[in-house]
């Protein structure tokens, strides 16, 4: 998904000057890295607040186009207000072509309702992360990775390894020997109680039949 955010210069600087940009419904940022210098920016507040709400927006590469000059970057920080729906301050980094980059990644799980521990067992699904720190260079960031859970039986775990990364990219907990746990399909103890109950009502049964047998002879 392609992205691009408009932004003026800002050359007030201050918690006044903020506080008057946020009140005319602007909200300051900065961009920093790669050979420029850092620069300061001002953003309108409600085209960030809608455009935050997208995953993409978190994990992609963004085009900044500031007073037409547009440059590629990632957003690495954002500071929200304590309660109030309300963006304080945005942080971006520019982004080299040729530079790899750490950018952390959504997880997409797929065919849950279709896992053998879901559909046979009854079990529950339990994601342990939901995004992973992936390594590469911009050009190959992959907006989600999708995990499949096809496969995947009650009591039993599917870590980082299990992962189908796109070409090119890395997940950076692996290659640095953490294969960490993703998700895990566990079976509830009512269900696990319930199997209990019914295995004893049968072997109750079994037990009567064999004493009204015995009692024949």
């Amino acid at each position: 998904m392609k992205i691009e955010v408009n932004a003026d210069k800002r050359t007030l600087q201050g918690k006044g000057a903020s506080r008057r940009l946020r009140a005319s419904g602007k909200l300051p940022g900065i961009i920093y890295g790669g050979d420029g210098e850092p620069q300061s920016i001002e953003l309108d507040h409600n085209d960030m607040f809608h455009k935050l709400e997208l995953e993409a927006f978190h994990a992609s590469i963004l085009t900044l186009n500031i007073d037409g000059n547009k440059e590629q970057v990632l957003l690495r920080d954002v500071q929200m207000h304590p309660y109030k729906s309300l963006v304080l301050h945005v942080d971006f980094q520019r982004v080299d072509p040729k530079k790899k980059i750490h950018m952390k990644v959504p997880l997409h799980f797929i065919n849950a309702d279709v896992a053998p521990g879901v559909k046979t067992s009854g079990g529950i699904v339990t994601h342990v992360i939901t995004e992973v720190d992936v390594t590469c260079l911009p050009k190959d960031l992959p907006e989600f990775i999708t995990v499949d859970l096809i496969d995947l039986d009650a009591g039993h775990t599917m870590h980082l390894s299990d992962i189908e990364v796109p070409e090119n990219v890395e997940i950076t907990a692996l290659a640095k020997g953490d294969d960490q746990a993703m998700v895990t399909i566990t079976i509830p103890r009512a269900v696990l109680s319930s199997e209990e109950t019914e295995a004893e009502a049968g072997e109750d049964e079994g037990d009567t039949e064999a004493e009204a047998e015995s009692t024949e002879e």
